[in-house]
């Protein structure tokens, strides 16, 4: 026993030993690659965020999910679209007082309906300092990337001043977002901006601008992306095109509504209305017959009508989905029955187990040993062995504090140094990083780090 010990801990050491050579080889290289991944490719949890190849579909606006009205100062509608808060009687308007007294910051808000964007139902949604709202499913630090609502996405920062607040309140069949009176960080004394976003139980959205001191293209967007209209993405394991055997978790923007800030003014507003989509159908009938939409496709296994680029890519992806609706037709599937709704990954039926005499070699005899005794023996054994060299690795750290190797991992965990995830979107945006929500309201929060 004395003698393994003495092996284990040499082969300990021996592995502690190679990790400190790379992890000295890297250091060699950390300047220059800590400086590439803050200048280009910021990193988190394995998630990485692009645009769609051409050849599968364009980021620009193809009129296909929205259509919009823009309304001047002189329009009638102008003033109708404007939601007043402090007039409403519905309930009092919620000033979030972090978003208000912060800055880079925002806070994760449940809808009081399912709201349609996209297409998709949304119920939580996360409002940020920045002026606009996140969409996604998946928070991480490239909020302004793509999945937003932005009425005017820039570099507000509403700690500058107590009569800036970031606001909502529920009406009913609207939700209204506003940032009232915030200023730009840096820029404050050019004055301030009020604005909302107004988002309807039917999916439509509404930008309201009250009170614009500067014109949209004279916001510097270096330190903060300036953006102003609809963005959605969808999250896939899908290959590089640099490592085609390699998948990445990406998420990928397949549309983006960009308007003219040029017509952003005082008293100005612009109204979106969506336009149906291939999700909105429930029937194999009416997916591929529907006046409505084109392009759809029916994946009878997840009983879904889609043109294959949404939020459910994976899926659709998943199941082959893409094959299935060039080849079937409801016809088709009337015809297979319950049996075309079998998940590609269901278990198979279980198999009736033979009797002693079917066997292959005939019935076990009184006394023998299962077949199956020496594999859950190899089993244990191995586990055994597993949980002493755990037990013998953490003894050996704890009792040996001052070397070198086991030192420095302990150190780099405890500064949660390592990175974890590439963005390949190139320039700088800003970035957005979830804390802890401590006693504060029952919505998450995200702090930014600098750009």
């Amino acid at each position: 026993m004395g003698l393994c010990a003495v092996i284990l801990i040499c082969l300990s050491q021996a592995e502690l030993a190679r990790v400190w050579t790379q992890e000295l080889s890297d250091q060699q290289e950390s300047s220059t690659r800590r400086a590439q991944i803050r200048a280009a490719q910021e990193t988190l949890n394995g998630l990485a965020i692009d645009t769609l190849p051409d050849n599968m579909t364009k980021v620009e606006d193809s009129k296909r999910y929205y259509s919009w009205q823009y309304y001047g100062p002189s329009d009638r509608q102008t003033q109708e679209l404007w939601v007043d808060l402090h007039s409403m009687q519905q309930g009092p308007v919620k000033v979030h007082g972090i978003l208000s007294n912060a800055h880079r910051q925002a806070a994760r808000v449940v809808l009081p309906f399912d709201f349609p964007f996209y297409g998709h139902q949304v119920r939580q949604i996360t409002i940020a300092t920045g002026g606009f709202i996140f969409t996604g499913e998946i928070t991480h630090r490239m909020l302004t990337a793509t999945q937003y609502i932005a009425p005017l996405m820039a570099n507000f920062d509403p700690s500058f001043s107590k009569n800036s607040t970031v606001c909502y309140l529920d009406i009913g069949e609207v939700f209204v977002v506003q940032w009232d009176k915030v200023r730009l960080q840096g820029r404050e004394t050019e004055g301030a901006f009020t604005f909302q976003a107004a988002l309807h139980r039917d999916g439509t959205i509404v930008f309201g601008y009250r009170d614009v001191p500067l014109p949209v293209e004279k916001i510097n967007s270096t330190e903060h992306p300036v953006k102003v209209g609809l963005s959605d993405a969808f999250m896939a394991l899908l290959s590089s095109p640099q490592a085609p055997d390699t998948k990445k978790r990406t998420i990928y923007e397949y549309h983006r509504v960009e308007i003219d800030t040029t017509k952003i003014m005082s008293h100005s507003a612009f109204k979106f209305s969506p336009l149906p989509t291939c999700l909105q159908h429930n029937t194999c009938d009416r997916c591929l017959r529907s006046n409505l939409t084109s392009g759809c496709g029916w994946c009878n296994v997840l009983q879904r009508c889609s043109d294959g680029i949404d939020r459910h890519r994976q899926e659709w992806l998943d199941y082959s989905c893409s094959e299935e609706a060039k080849e079937g037709t409801c016809e088709d599937y009337a015809h297979e029955g319950a049996e075309s709704s079998i998940s590609p990954y269901s278990s198979p039926a279980p198999e009736a187990t033979p009797s002693p005499a079917a066997r292959p070699g005939g019935p076990v005899t009184e006394g023998e040993p299962p077949e199956h005794t020496a594999i859950i023996a190899g089993v244990v054994a191995a586990l055994v062995l597993l949980v002493f060299l755990t037990l013998l690795a953490v003894y050996y750290i704890n009792t040996h504090p001052t070397v070198a190797p086991p030192f420095y991992l302990m150190q780099r965990r405890t500064n949660n140094y390592w990175p974890s995830m590439k963005f390949r979107n190139q320039g700088c945006h800003s970035s957005y990083a979830e804390v802890e929500l401590g006693l504060h309201e029952k919505e998450g929060f995200i702090e930014a780090e600098q750009c």
